[in-house]
Parts: structure tokens; C-alpha cells; sequence
């Protein structure tokens, strides 16, 4: 059975995108600035991610790294291009602002699972597939119990529960934990991680 957005979750997320968009583009053009003169060109990060049914789409998010190389060509770690302005955007979520436009597109949603890499996609089980039946978010309830601070197992297990229990009361929580979660800068990356590991799946070695 084709995955379903309800109409009033839809409407919801129109609204919502359509209104920060109009509110925020004197900060967004600021923003786009900011990324201009520290982090140089592209401002923007944009990379193919799995949405609803795991199709694919290209999603938005204001650059948070530099183009930095090692003698060989070769992109240097995470940790080392990730910048002071950089995690600055990325603890106070205004990276992810740009991801409007894509909850505007319908590609996302405010609230749901974050969409992930395409390459992940033969790497999940069965029970771990099932939360692309709904719309990725900006936020969502695995963003809300810990972010980037826990592991793919329980990230996974946060997302299908949402995929279970949504409604639109859950969607205004996780929102309002959103922004308790963003003040307190809480579950940034796990320990000793700039970003969050690859997810290599459950039965697989790390490469």
C-alpha cells in the first residue's frame, strides 16, 4: 500500500513553510551572507536524500564546512573542515532553515524522520524501511530523545514509533521540544563525533 499524507498534516506544513519563509527571509538573506564571507562558495549544501517511499530528492541546508584537502586532492575529515561558524549554525539548527523550501515543495515535512542517504537504503531492515511511510521533517521525534547523541538502533526505533503514534498534538510537541532542544544545545553529535557516524547497518562491517 502506497504511503498517504493526511491532508491536514499537509496543510499544516504549506502554511507553516510558506509563513517562516516570508518571516525569516531578512534572516535567511543575512545568513546567506554570513556563510558567503566565512565559509566562501557554495553557500549552500545540497545533497540527494530518501523522502517518502524512499524516493529520492535533493535537499537545502546552509553550508557548514570548508572545501579543505589533504596534498592529495583529497577532502579532509569532517572534524577538521567543520568550522567555529559552523558548529555554531549546526547547535542552534539555522542549517537546516534553507529545508523550508523543501516542506514547501512537499518533498518534507515540518515534523518527521530525517531524511537520510540514499545509499542507506539496502542497509535497513525490513522494520527500519518503514520510516519512509511517512514525509521526512526538519525535526523530529528521534531529534527530540537525543539527536545525533544516539545510536542508528534507537534513532531508527524513535522514527518507527513516530511513523506508529503520529497526530498532529505529536507534531506541535516535537516542535515545541524542538526549540527547548536547540536553546539547551543538547545531543549536537556523540562523543568524539563532528557529525553522525555512517550507518553501515546492522549485519554490516564499517568499510
Amino acid at each position: 500500500m502506497k504511503p498517504q499524507i493526511p491532508r491536514s498534516k499537509r496543510i499544516l506544513d504549506l502554511l507553516s513553510s510558506l509563513v517562516g519563509l516570508i518571516i525569516l527571509s531578512p534572516f535567511l538573506l543575512l545568513l546567506t551572507v554570513l556563510v558567503r564571507v566565512k565559509l566562501g562558495q557554495p553557500v549552500f549544501f545540497n545533497q540527494s536524500r530518501t523522502g517518502l517511499a524512499g524516493k529520492t530528492f535533493n535537499i537545502r541546508k546552509f553550508r557548514t564546512m570548508t572545501s579543505a584537502c589533504d596534498k592529495h586532492g583529497n577532502l579532509l575529515p569532517d572534524a577538521q573542515r567543520l568550522t567555529k561558524f559552523g558548529r555554531f549554525l549546526r547547535a542552534s539548527s539555522m542549517d537546516e532553515l534553507p529545508e523550508l523550501w523543501n516542506v514547501l515543495r512537499g518533498e518534507m515535512s515540518i515534523v518527521g524522520p530525517r531524511p537520510l542517504l540514499p545509499r542507506y537504503i539496502p542497509r535497513y531492515s525490513q522494520e527500519q524501511f518503514r520510516r519512509h511511510n511517512v514525509l521526512p521533517g526538519i525535526t523530529g521525534w528521534a531529534q527530540v530523545n537525543g539527536r545525533n547523541a544516539q545510536t542508528w538502533e534507537q534513532r531508527f526505533e524513535f522514527d518507527t514509533w513516530y511513523v506508529d503514534n503520529w497526530s498532529l498534538l505529536l507534531d506541535i510537541r516535537i516542535v515545541l521540544l524542538t526549540l527547548v532542544k536547540v536553546v539547551r544545545r543538547e545531543g549536537i553529535s556523540q562523543p568524539g563525533q563532528a557529525t553522525m557516524p555512517e550507518f553501515m547497518g546492522d549485519d554490516l562491517p564499517p568499510e
